[in-house]
């Protein structure tokens, strides 16, 4: 990309020398100095730029007639001129009140005349400037934010504006205001260079249209390009969103380092989000004594216990991870792709983590085929982003309805990747259900979930646009949807997707009329498929039912598997994990069956963080809870009343009682978000109810909870009565909340 910085230094540099020579030829005593604000005291101008000047005088008798020598000259060039007089005094008393003004004389510049009088100037208003810099910083990020709303960003908008849009030159000159307050650090040298870029296409852009126009209009793009030696409008655009969000990023680093100011010293102390990662000062870091390049999952386990607790990452932490952490291997192992999983199922507060591992340069090294759609522009006005924004605004919308389908994880990696094949040629439908399939591999899906994901990014504008386009009286269009769909598992992953993508593309594309289309044609295919099989009911293996016949009780703790075997009785399963839970082990699946008297539980488990439990110290513990020797309730109790992270918002669990899944039994699905102990509570809520679990399967994908018991009450019978029914719901709902 050509650059045009020394033609702006060049074209400063002349215009310099003729304001000199026009204050030296306006007569006045020596008591007088030219200073530049704006662009061209920034020694910055483009083509078109205005001139913002300021006359400094001593109490020059006849200034205005020496002004007028000045200004005079410059309209009749027809440059643009915005120009005052002042003394000293009324320079710094101007700049006291009015936030412009004083962002002009903190970075003025000394043209001509008396450099003293300048200096003097400069560093009286910069004084009260850090004195008083609590006030005026909060006036200046409420002014920027002010100017965001109204302009939008540059890195997403069609048409943007250079000059204000959030991350445009303005934020820039924000940055520098704030780092004259001596409250945070100057901008570094990525972010000057993207704002060297803005810059460079502001220039080109004055070049193409001959005046000084900030916004760069579509009709206006490709000349700009081309004067730039880029070779369309998309390669265009994509430079200026990468500079925008490079801006933008650093504009929210700058602020967060003015709120540790302003609110004083952090907490001390450090609290255990995950497995070598704390929070320490509002921000998530890195363990002490953790060593990055021996932990290829730190970085996603970092990315997602910061979104899961709603804080942002260190960049320092940012960092060293992306310097430090080895590639993941391939196939990616479970618990890379779990926090994945976990990462995107924070919802909204995926978003700013997401866009720090991007600025870090990790995304394309975690996901390659990231680099294509990277910054990647829409040129459609229905668009709100660009590509890669979009996908993990999708992604964070889908978060929302990880409750309503069967594979929380597919659902959420699905619209991660839905449009991925936007970046390569043909239909992008078909092009990215290729890709995904690959990446499936890479991630360790086996085949049959890849499978199911590709159809999710082959077919996921099948239901908008069948919805909107086709006729669904029509039963030819329903049967078509359901032959394409082949099943309810994809279709509700179809349904929760559309909605999902229709609200990350905008107003435009997602409305209450189309998403009453969407529902109803999911209605009709559902009907055709005819539904999914009710869950049938966990059986022991042959493994299981040989221990089962010794009955009696054992505990065997086996690296990541737990087992316990123990006569069956009202609350064994979740007296077993709370035992867990104690043991700050999180169960990622669990199974409860049993034969005769007789009940077997499975268990796999991992450390919420830091290092397993002593295995004979585990094993006693859940010896003592089988024989009624220990109170598990009241250890979690004190463990819940310790400080914990807040987390952010996420959908609201649910609770379906499924008819016709078993004749011996109520089946009750669970669908929450994880979290240590849950198992323990469902159980407990359960026990209040007078009910038993007569088997169980549990799972965990990401950090969602999909969980099936089977559960009779004291006399070994279902749930018949609906009041009852509807209490067991109301009391496991409350356990989760």
């Amino acid at each position: 990309m050509r650059g045009f910085a020394a033609a702006r230094r060049e074209r400063a540099a002349e215009i310099d020398r003729w304001l000199k020579d026009l204050l030296g030829t306006a007569g006045g005593t020596a008591r007088l100095a030219l200073v530049a604000v704006g662009s061209l005291g920034r020694a910055e101008p483009a083509p078109g730029s205005d001139l913002d000047l300021v006359l400094l005088h001593d109490g020059e008798p006849g200034i205005a007639r020496i002004a007028d020598r000045v200004w005079y000259p410059v309209w009749d060039s027809g440059i643009g001129l915005d120009h005052s007089v002042r003394t000293v005094a009324e320079a710094v008393e101007v700049a006291r009140n009015d936030l412009k003004a004083v962002l002009g004389l903190i970075q003025a510049r000394h043209v001509a005349g008396d450099p003293d009088l300048a200096r003097s100037v400069r560093e009286a208003v910069l004084a009260e400037w850090r004195a008083d810099s609590r006030r005026r910083l909060g006036e200046l990020r409420e002014a920027a934010g002010r100017r965001a709303e109204h302009a939008g960003e540059l890195a997403f908008l069609l048409e943007p504006d250079l000059r204000d849009c959030r991350g445009g030159l303005r934020d820039f000159q924000a940055m520098q205001a704030v780092a004259a307050a001596w409250v945070a650090s100057a901008p570094g040298p990525r972010v000057r260079e993207a704002h060297e870029v803005v810059l460079d296409v502001r220039h080109a852009l004055h070049e193409v249209t001959g005046r000084g126009a900030d916004r760069l209009v579509l009709q206006e793009q490709e000349a700009v390009a081309a004067t730039l030696g880029l070779l369309d409008a998309d390669a265009l655009m994509r430079r200026v969103s990468e500079a925008g969000r490079t801006v933008a990023h650093a504009f929210d680093l700058t602020w967060r380092s003015v709120d540790r100011l302003v609110s004083g010293p952090a907490p001390r102390g450090r609290r255990p989000l995950a497995d070598g990662v704390v929070e320490h000062g509002g921000e998530v870091v890195l363990a002490r004594g953790v060593n990055p390049a021996k932990d290829p999952v730190l970085l996603l386990r970092a990315a997602a216990a910061a979104a899961e607790a709603g804080l942002p990452l260190s960049p320092v932490t940012v960092a060293t991870l992306a310097a430090q952490a080895p590639p993941l291997p391939v196939p990616w192992p479970a618990e890379a792709r779990d926090a994945l999983v976990a990462l995107l199922g924070a919802g909204r507060a995926a978003v700013p983590v997401w866009e720090e591992l991007d600025q870090a340069g990790v995304l394309v090294k975690l996901l390659p085929e990231w680099d294509s759609v990277r910054h990647r522009p829409q040129r459609n006005p229905i668009h709100r982003f660009t590509v890669d924004r979009h996908l993990i605004e999708t992604a964070a919308n889908a978060a929302a309805h990880t409750r309503e389908v069967p594979r929380p994880d597919l659902l959420l990696i699905g619209a991660l990747l839905h449009d991925i094949g936007k970046g390569g040629p043909g239909d992008h439908s078909v092009g990215g259900a290729v890709v995904v399939r690959d990446l499936a591999a890479r991630l360790g899906l086996p085949a049959a979930d890849a499978d199911l994901l590709a159809g999710l990014v082959r077919h996921h504008l099948l239901l908008p646009e069948t919805a909107t386009r086709r006729d669904l009286d029509d039963p030819v269009t329903i049967e078509k949807v359901a032959a394409a769909v082949g099943s309810r598992e994809l279709l509700d992953l179809l349904a929760a997707l559309a909605v999902a993508d229709g609200l990350a593309t905008g107003p435009a594309a997602w409305n209450s009329w189309k998403a009453g289309l969407v529902a109803e044609l999911v209605r009709r295919v559902r009907s055709v498929l005819a539904g999914s099989p009710p869950p049938k009911a966990p059986v022991l293996s042959p493994a299981q039912a040989a221990l089962a016949r010794h009955g009696g009780g054992a505990v065997r703790v086996n690296g990541a598997g737990v087992t316990v075997v123990a006569p069956d009785r009202p609350g064994l399963l979740w007296s077993a994990a709370g035992v867990l839970a104690a043991h700050h082990l999180v169960v990622r699946s669990a199974s409860a069956a049993s034969a005769g008297s007789t009940a077997v539980l499975e268990f796999s488990v991992i450390p919420e963080y830091g290092s397993p439990p002593d295995p004979a110290t585990l094993e006693a513990d859940l010896r003592l809870v089988l024989a009624g020797r220990l109170d598990i309730e009241q250890r979690l109790a004190r463990r819940t009343r310790a400080m914990r992270p807040a987390r952010v918002p996420v959908a609201p669990p649910r609770v379906r009682l499924l008819d016709d899944a078993s004749a011996t039994a109520t089946v009750v699905e669970v669908r929450a978000h994880d979290r240590p102990g849950l198992l323990w509570r469902i159980g407990r809520a359960f026990g209040d109810c007078g009910l038993d679990v007569k088997a169980a399967h549990v799972e965990t994908l990401g950090a969602e909870a999909v969980d099936v018991f089977y559960v009779v009450d004291r006399a070994g019978r279902p749930l018949s009565d609906d009041v009852q029914r509807r209490a067991v719901r109301d009391q496991v709902l409350a356990a989760l909340r």
